[in-house]
């Protein structure tokens, strides 16, 4: 029987046949060395690096919600800069969000340039250029920390007509929200560090696809460069699947009513969320994703204000990342992030509405 409820699919997901006596989850598996048949060598565990029933599981797990294979990361930029060295050589030409992270950006500008691969930066919300002698189209959508949206399937209809691969970044809506493999993406990247588990307490990151052979050779990049997220980070990751639905409905929902809270305050500029009908991504938002995640951004005019924002509320921790259980603001400019110096991102989390709501009028009122 196949269960098509998100709620139901995320607490079953990856879960071995029960067996009396056994958990519902089974716990780590901590191993470097495995025992090998001392005549037919290694079977399907050899050694920690490329072997793992931990990772196994967790891969299984998240290939159920993206719908396709799966490669575990110790961090979502370990999954991203293994799918671009995997996909890319010396003369080639990738399009990258221009808009999206910003270290992706940095890495293809230095280490990817050094290499010969040439750049083409592209804003989420188009216009696109040509594909015509891209090797490989990356989409971030929504984009990460503008939140703007693109139309996967006529990107991806696009890139494919002019001969490039397409993949797509879906660590903000998760595959609960999205489902890029779907629209036509030849890979799916993604941090699990964000709202996949969304506990904050671990880094993880994996790549996700139908082409056996792309894939083939991201597990060959992951084998030989020893990019794999330890046993008990994938088990904590594949714990916490169980109440991702959980999670983004709350998230989700506390973030329409902060959206539309902020967005009526003459003290507050620039309020993006694409749950918003005003938003300029709702349209393509509403079309395309299942639900929209608990993220806004907004600008409060200067680091100073943001400063004070965020000294004064109770509620909102300043840190970066996004996706957790309690609400967190972050100033991206203090990274090095190229937006402006009062941009906020906003990771709503799941305390109660009405609290989130006073502690900022609150907070804002003091700043």
């Amino acid at each position: 029987m196949t269960f098509e409820g998100d709620g139901t699919r995320v607490v079953h997901a990856g879960l071995p046949e029960p067996v009396p006596g056994q958990p519902f989850l089974p716990g780590p598996v901590f191993a470097a060395p495995y025992h090998l048949d001392p005549v037919e060598g290694p079977g399907v565990n050899g050694y920690g690096r490329p072997d793992n029933p931990t990772r196994r599981a967790l891969e299984a797990a998240i290939g159920e919600l993206e719908g396709g294979a799966v490669l575990a990361f110790a961090s979502g930029q370990a999954a991203i800069t293994a799918m671009l060295f995997s996909t890319l050589r010396s003369g080639d030409t990738v399009a990258l969000p221009s808009d999206g992270y910003f270290t992706v950006r940095a890495f293809a500008e230095s280490t990817l340039r050094e290499l010969g691969v040439k750049t083409v930066l592209v804003p989420t919300a188009g216009p696109y250029p040509s594909f015509e002698g891209v090797r490989l189209v990356l989409l971030e959508t929504p984009a990460n920390p503008g939140l703007d949206v693109c139309d996967i399937r006529t990107v991806a209809a696009a890139a494919h007509e002019a001969g490039a691969l397409v993949a797509v970044d879906n660590t903000t809506p998760t595959p609960l929200g999205q489902r890029p493999l779907e629209l036509g993406a030849d890979l799916v990247v993604a941090s699990g560090t964000k709202a996949l588990t969304g506990h904050s307490d671990v880094l993880l990151g994996y790549v996700a696809g139908h082409d056996e052979e792309l894939l083939a050779k991201v597990t060959v990049w992951r084998a030989q460069t020893g990019a794999v997220p330890g046993a008990f980070d994938a088990w904590l990751a594949h714990r916490s699947l169980a109440t991702l639905d959980l999670r983004l409905a709350r998230q989700s929902s506390n973030a329409v009513a902060l959206a539309e809270f902020l967005a009526g305050r003459d003290d507050v500029h620039g309020v993006r969320f694409p749950g918003l009908a005003g938003d300029p991504s709702y349209r393509i938002a509403a079309a395309q994703m299942r639900r929209i995640p608990g993220i806004i951004s907004f600008d409060l005019g200067s680091a100073e204000r943001v400063g004070r924002f965020l000294t004064a509320s109770r509620l909102v921790f300043a840190a970066t990342s996004f996706g957790g259980l309690h609400t967190t603001a972050d100033r991206r400019a203090q990274w090095g992030d190229d937006t402006a110096p009062g941009f906020v991102r906003l990771s709503c989390g799941i305390e109660d509405p009405a609290d989130l709501i006073a502690d900022l009028t609150k907070a804002l009122d003091e700043a």
